[in-house]
């Protein structure tokens, strides 16, 4: 057991909140299936997330482009302040 998972719980499922439309819409769907609204559920996530894995990659991306581990980058991804408007306003001081 490595540290990382030494404190974590074992869990084999967790709760899931959709609005009643799209509840209605899993459990028509796993019906006429033949499978369980978990196995319809986690196939239809598995394959959104891999139409969408450009998308995830880029953004993922663009998030590690932004955080080069100072103040100022961490406070322009948190607010949407360009660092450039951050300076004009002020800069911030890193040495704190």
């Amino acid at each position: 057991m490595t540290a990382q998972t030494a404190g974590a719980k074992t869990r084999t499922s967790a709760p899931l909140k959709v609005d009643l439309d799209t509840d209605q819409l899993i459990t028509q769907g796993a019906h006429f299936l033949g499978v369980t609204k978990k196995e319809l559920v986690a196939d239809a996530v598995r394959m959104y997330v891999e139409h969408r894995r450009e998308e995830i990659r880029q953004g993922m991306a663009d998030s590690m482009r932004v955080l080069d581990g100072t103040t100022k980058a961490r406070v322009a991804l948190l607010t949407g302040i360009s660092a450039e408007d951050i300076d004009r306003l002020g800069g911030i001081d890193e040495e704190r």
